[in-house]
């Protein structure tokens, strides 16, 4: 990937890329594997880990993980976190056995302000297909969903649908939904509904963000 050090390239390289984004395509079903992506920070020891999960999406049994660890090599910037998160995310990922045949990003997809957050941008590099789940709505407006499991509501920028805000357990603050590169939104939010049966967040994403962390501070504490 092309790695920019001021944020005038960054967002120059998100621009390029922004054509090449489809966010359309087919569910996923029985048999599939799904990556969950997540990555932690230390900016006090110059490090950053990135782990990556992969589930079986029928029984929600994990197949195999992996971790990478490397430098912070992009100062934190709202709307340029993948130049952060995006080197260690895809050792992580290479360092897999399987090909996941969907990656769930701990973060946004077209529901970005150039239309490529991480989720997008790690899926125009690898050409795997790939969503955004993330814990809060970026900047984008949206009407609080129904309280039942399942209920959503469109995730706005102006009248432009971008995403989700996806209710994946009863009366549980939802989660935000957003393509990334050859799935569709629909489709999407079926997968995160499908792997959130117990809890808030995906078992992809509460498993990768659990492994980074643990990594992190196996990592620092050395």
């Amino acid at each position: 990937m092309t790695r920019p050090t001021a944020e005038a390239d960054a967002v120059a390289e998100q621009e390029r890329l922004r054509p090449l984004v489809d966010p359309t395509g087919p569910g996923i079903g029985d048999g599939a594997l799904v990556a969950g992506v997540d990555v932690a920070y230390d900016d006090e020891h110059d490090v950053v880990v990135a782990a990556a999960v992969l589930v079986d999406f029928t029984s929600q049994e994990t197949v195999e993980e992996a971790t990478a660890t490397g430098p912070v090599s992009f100062p934190y910037v709202p709307g340029l976190l993948a130049f952060r998160e995006l080197p260690p995310a895809l050792d992580a990922l290479a360092a897999l056995r399987h090909r996941p045949d969907l990656v769930l990003c701990d973060g946004y997809g077209v529901a970005h302000p150039r239309r490529l957050g991480l989720a997008s941008h790690l899926g125009v590099l690898t050409g795997l297909r790939t969503a955004g789940v993330a814990k809060s709505p970026f900047v984008y407006a949206h009407a609080e969903p129904g309280p039942d499991r399942g209920d959503w509501s469109p995730l706005l920028d102006g009248t432009e649908v971008v995403g989700r805000a996806l209710r994946t357990q009863p009366k549980v603050k939802p989660v935000f939904v957003s393509a990334g590169h050859r799935i569709g939104l629909a489709e999407a939010s079926d997968a995160v509904l499908a792997l959130a049966r117990k809890y808030r967040q995906p078992e992809t994403t509460r498993r990768a963000d659990a492994l980074c962390r643990r990594a992190l501070k196996e990592r620092v504490g050395s």
